[in-house]
């Protein structure tokens, strides 16, 4: 049997005009700005005028640790937003940018799949409405106001040794994660190690997630740190007075892009922080303006819910003032015997006992969602051909056990007509009301604490060891006033643990934690464990090398 790729699936649906759904949203014509006829962006005054409306349901979708059989929670998201259409619901979906990055590198683009997608997706693929640009312009020109005010005869006293903040390209570049820069020459600057980082990766996009409004994005760019003086004093924008220009560059960022599903459900993409250096979530601006417009808002959080429901709740939701009312955890037959040490070419044979020893990773992510935040839980299993009867009865016992209901989700085959079992489920537990709401930690605990209770209390560890330069690092900040932050985890998404190859859902380790600072502007401690990555490679056969277009512009190989 042939399948269509995602992008002639797309490439076949015919589009409405983005004025038609920003009016099925009831969004007056005098907020649309439009960017050609399929995309607009919505000026965000419109929050101003829908203050008062009560907001609509919110609904978080999450999975369990990533594999590479592959679990489909971008697809998911967007099947449950047209299958919640299809119930008779106003719905909104809310989804974050995709970085050039790994569309040209390994994992391809980040509009879902199969008859789950939004569109256009080349252009949200690619250049979109140039949000990503301008916030790598903005990071690159605080860079450029430091080390000119180094290069001018460096009054703050910035010791260059000590600097933190980096440079950006939205790549996946290898060739600049350690470079040396001011060569050859007092005209060029003064010579230093540096680096770059992968323009999602970068704080000004976990400040433009973040923020209220346009003063809330000044605010928090005037509190980036950017090195330390050689008292070690911390150095900001605002030492720099950096926040009015580079406020100026995002404010047209700031506004939420609005489009489509291929079923014309209304889809605001804006924002893509990194899951592992950053929250993982789409901007507060767009998921607000989604709650006011719709009576039932999907989003989704980063990589399995360890990291991204987590952040999602503890960070965002915690400055946001955001509460879920059901959380959807995506999970594949496959994707479970995966994690049960099936490999990857015998995926697709029964396997109950490689399942069972899987089901694991499921049951604590489920635990996590319904006992540690309290929140009403359903999981969506994505469908595929190979599933038997047999594994699929072993889930749904296995889940029921905990209280936790299963539904079958076939959108990638069937569009939102594949997601009407699991919307049924998710309207019932958002109507029923149950929610007993919690964070995982307060934070005005110390930041040890705070790391502490995550890894044992979320992962299922036993402990923390840190690196001595971790503890001075901690140290450090508190002192400053940092400590009450929340705390922004790095670590790697394929397992509970820091250690990649640990599957399922191990138990008995401590995380190693090697590096400890703090993204003061977005307003959280980021703590780095294992080796996390800012500036990802391309791989041995980039998705580059498979993208064409022909005489027409029609574009081939994208996803």
């Amino acid at each position: 049997m042939t399948f269509k790729s995602d992008i002639e699936i797309a490439q076949e649906c015919k589009l409405e005009v983005i004025n038609e759904i920003a009016e099925k949203l009831g969004v007056p014509d005098d907020y649309v700005e439009n960017y050609g006829k399929y995309k607009a962006k919505i000026d965000y005054k419109l929050l101003e005028d829908l203050k008062d409306k009560p907001n609509g349901k919110l609904v978080l979708v999450t999975a369990i640790n990533p594999t590479p059989a592959g679990e489909g929670k971008t697809t998911t998201t967007v099947g449950l937003g047209d299958a919640l259409t299809k119930s008779g619901k106003k719905t909104v979906i809310a989804l974050r940018e995709p970085s050039l990055g790994p569309v040209f590198g390994v994992k391809g683009g980040a509009a879902g799949g199969g008859y789950a997608q939004v569109v256009p997706m080349e252009d949200i693929n690619l250049h979109f409405t140039g949000d990503i640009h301008a916030i790598g312009t903005a990071n690159n020109l605080l860079a450029a106001l430091l080390d000119n005010h180094i290069h001018q005869g460096n009054k703050l006293g910035i010791d260059t040794r000590k600097i933190t903040w980096k440079r950006v390209v939205d790549m996946n570049d290898r060739q600049l994660r350690y470079i040396v820069n001011g060569l050859n020459g007092k005209a060029n600057g003064v010579p230093r190690e540096d680096g770059f980082d992968i323009t999602v990766a970068s704080e000004i996009m976990a400040i433009l997630c973040l923020s209220k409004n346009i003063e809330d994005l000044k605010e928090r760019i005037s509190r980036i740190v950017v090195g330390y003086t050689y008292d070690d004093k911390p150095v900001t924008a605002a030492d720099l007075n950096a926040q009015g220009a580079l406020a100026a560059l995002l404010k047209d960022t700031l506004k939420p892009n609005l489009v489509q599903t291929l079923e014309h459900t209304p889809a605001f993409i804006h924002g893509g922080p990194f899951a592992n250096i950053a929250h993982g979530c789409n901007s507060v601006m767009a998921t607000r303006m989604a709650l006011k417009l719709g009576e039932y808002t999907v989003t989704e959080a980063g990589f399995g819910a360890d990291l991204g429901a987590e952040k999602f709740i503890d960070i965002k939701c915690r400055m946001a003032g955001l509460q879920p009312d059901v959380v959807v955890i995506v999970a594949s037959i496959r994707a479970l015997k995966h994690h049960g040490g099936t490999p990857k070419a015998e995926l697709g044979q029964e396997n109950l006992a490689a399942l069972e020893k899987g089901l694991p990773n499921l049951l604590r992510h489920i635990h996590n969602v319904t006992k540690v935040f309290g929140l009403p839980a359903v999981v969506a299993i994505n469908r595929f051909p190979t599933d038997t009867e047999k594994e699929l009865e072993l889930v749904y016992t296995k889940c029921k056990e905990m209280g936790v209901n299963v539904a079958l989700s076939e959108v990638w085959a069937k569009g939102g007509e594949g997601g009407l079992e699991l919307a049924k489920e998710v309207i019932r537990l958002a109507e029923e009301g149950t929610n007993n709401f919690n964070f995982s930690y307060e934070v005005d605990k110390g930041i040890k604490s705070k790391i502490e209770t995550i890894v044992t209390k979320i992962y299922g560890g036993v402990g923390v060891e840190y690196s001595k330069g971790a503890l001075k690092e901690i140290s450090q900040l508190e002192e400053l006033g940092y400590g009450n932050l929340p705390i922004c985890m790095a670590k790697t998404q394929y397992s509970f643990s820091d250690d990649p190859t640990k599957l399922g859902a191990p138990t008995d380790f401590k995380v190693s934690i090697s590096k400890v600072k703090v993204s003061a502007g977005a307003g959280f401690i980021v703590v780095l464990t294992g080796d996390i990555m800012t500036m990802p490679g391309l791989p041995k056969v980039p998705s580059a090398e498979k993208i064409d277009i022909d005489n027409s512009g029609k574009i081939t190989g994208l996803f």
